[in-house]
């Protein structure tokens, strides 16, 4: 009899088992030492629920919007590259257990399913993340079949025009399609289930790449791939030429100073998104949830601001939003569900959020989420005193 599945952790557990070494890690680790990775999470552990009593919370609601989109939960799940090798058609996977739980799915530029692959199979209008390539015609051709696939919202990731390197894929040798070696061999040998998945996948290398640019399949690893496409040029002003190719709305991903931020508001983006990449980038720099206050309070009232960096819970979730964020973004958690149980995994992940957030706002006295309290949290010192978030408590029995 399998154990039953709680939480995010046992799915990243069996993931670690059914999916291959070099995709595991790709999803799991992060850039140089790891500091920001592990910054992610041990700053949301640092941050501690008041717990309120004798309230009624009987009737608590979900339900907000992101971007003008309504949705079941402040919850989307964030763009990741080689979704489909975790599990084989991830990306459709995830873009139908999204649409399905009623939040937003964002396609990656480098995922492995096309972006009219995706539209295809899933009705449901999901958001596109693009980077923008040394080849600015290419970029233009993503933004434009972005738009005819009538993708809801176009999200820039500003963060990655030159990659940080990460140790754990150049000693995995991580290619797309995956290099046959006598070590992967074996390894992919011991994951049937992943096996069998990925034969009936409908692409099996960079689905939005194809016909575009040559030799995707002959680089060493796919931090040289990166660094030959992304264009390390990007700046601000490019942003107006985005903007005329593509007049929906626009998030910018990737923004962990108020600065910036402030810019983004500036050049009238829709939403930011605060990420360090997941880790993967700036090693050293800050955890997404230690500036989010700070980038909240700089354009909170211009701009939703949306979060990413560590959430593998409903409470890391109701941590965010009390710290100003609109909602939050999935993607590790995400990849853990695909790999672990393809579409059902997906599924069953948002379904453990949604209900610990239900139930974290229930035991912080709280009943709907777009009106949740700052003083629900509570940020330790390293010390470990607790220090009141907010500068004042404002008394109130219970917040309705």
């Amino acid at each position: 009899m399998s154990t039953p599945i709680t939480n995010v952790a046992d799915l990243r557990a069996l993931a670690k088992r059914r999916v291959p070494r070099a995709f595991f890690e790709y999803a799991d680790r992060g850039s140089y030492d790891e500091t920001t990775l592990h910054a992610n999470r041990s700053a949301l552990e640092r941050i501690a629920l008041r717990q309120r009593v004798m309230c009624n919370v009987d009737q608590r609601s979900l339900a907000t919007e992101i971007i003008g989109q309504p949705v079941s939960m402040p919850l989307a799940i964030a763009p990741t590259g080689l979704t489909g090798l975790q599990h084989g058609g991830g990306e459709i996977l995830g873009a139908r257990a999204a649409a399905n739980a009623g939040i937003p799915f964002c396609l990656s530029t480098m995922s492995i399913c096309s972006i009219e692959q995706v539209h295809a199979a899933v009705p449901t209008p999901f958001w596109f993340q693009v980077y923008v390539m040394r080849d600015r015609g290419f970029t233009r051709e993503l933004i434009q079949r972005a738009r005819a696939a009538q993708c809801s919202a176009l999200m820039l990731t500003a963060d990655l025009t030159v990659q940080g390197q990460r140790h754990r894929e150049i000693k995995n040798g991580l290619s797309v399609p995956p290099k046959i070696t006598l070590r992967n061999l074996l390894d992919m040998a011991s994951k049937p289930r992943w096996a069998w998945s990925m034969l009936r996948a409908p692409s099996r290398s960079f689905g939005n790449l194809q016909g575009r640019i040559d030799n995707t399949d002959s680089l060493t690893t796919l931090a040289q791939w990166i660094a030959k496409q992304f264009d390390p040029t990007l700046e601000w002003k490019d942003l107006e030429w985005i903007r005329e190719l593509w007049p929906g709305k626009l998030i910018i991903k990737g923004i962990l100073d108020p600065r910036d931020a402030r810019i983004a508001a500036d050049h009238g983006v829709d939403a930011i998104v605060v990420s360090n990449h997941g880790g993967r980038q700036l090693d050293s720099a800050p955890a997404s949830i230690d500036v989010l206050p700070s980038i909240v309070q700089a354009v909170g009232d211009r701009m939703e601001v949306l979060f990413d960096g560590g959430i593998l819970s409903g409470q890391d979730l109701l941590k965010v939003l009390a710290s100003g964020a609109r909602a939050g973004l999935i993607g590790k958690a995400f990849l853990y569900a695909l790999g672990a149980l393809g579409e059902a995994g997906v599924t069953q992940a948002i379904e453990l959020i949604r209900r610990e957030l239900s139930v974290s706002m229930a035991l912080t006295g709280q009943t709907d989420v777009r009106n949740l309290a700052s003083d629900v949290i509570w940020r330790k010192a390293p010390e470990g005193a607790l220090n009141i978030i907010s500068t004042q408590f404002d008394g109130v029995p219970c917040r309705r």
